[in-house]
């Protein structure tokens, strides 16, 4: 059984708790608020789920979701998540994040920058362009005609490689969008952001997709 660490107990990190506890996955779960925060979330989790610190979740995952306001993205505990896969779920909200030139520019990718603080992590894109009430919602069986299908991109092939997996156990296809200096195709206001779509379909978007969008 493997064990899954989530830091951010938001929509997303707790969307892909219930998912990950129904296939069997052990579940240990944060938040920046501390464990005594997560009693109720655990308790409707069940007996695979456990509440944790950052630091404690990071160490327990085999591999770590990562889930955090991008504006935070500095306080993952880099130490505790060394040598280990990390699917980074971020977007980058200018409202809510501050303004960041590079992203601004088109100089840089929020995986790629959360890739610089977690150097010695192996980090992948992901879940970052669904909904998070479709993450346990909107899965079908490998092979489904019309599959929904999500992106990834990693510099890593072994990361890329599990979140295929992850993937095509939580119902989803895969496109991957190539290593993280790529990933910005499939963030916030691309074509393929938030927008149901197959395999065909996404990698269509993800070609199209313009480097710059309006910020205002």
């Amino acid at each position: 059984m493997s064990t899954l660490g989530i830091i951010g107990a938001g929509h997303i990190g707790s969307q892909i708790a219930r998912k990950a506890v129904q296939l069997g996955y052990e579940v240990v779960i944060s938040n920046s608020r501390g464990p005594q925060t997560l009693t109720d979330l655990v308790s409707e989790l069940g007996p695979l789920a456990s509440a944790a610190t950052p630091e404690q979740a990071a160490i327990a995952g085999e591999f770590v979701v990562v889930t955090v306001p991008f504006k935070n993205y500095r306080e993952l505990p880099a130490a505790a998540l060394a040598g280990k896969i990390v699917i980074d779920t971020n977007n980058y909200y200018w409202e809510r994040d501050g303004r960041i030139s590079a992203l601004d520019k088109g100089e840089a990718t929020t995986s790629g920058m959360v890739q610089e603080h977690l150097k010695d992590s192996r980090v992948a894109k992901g879940f970052n362009h669904i909904p998070a009430a479709d993450i346990t919602t909107s899965g079908s069986a490998a092979g489904t005609e019309n599959r929904r299908a999500l992106a990834t991109a990693s510099d890593y092939a072994d990361a890329s490689a599990l979140v295929t997996r992850l993937y095509d156990e939580f119902g989803f296809d895969t496109v991957d969008a190539g290593p993280l200096s790529e990933s910005w195709r499939v963030e916030r206001d691309r074509p393929a952001y938030v927008v149901r779509s197959n395999a065909q379909e996404l990698a269509a978007s993800l070609a199209k997709a313009p480097r710059l969008v309006p910020m205002d």
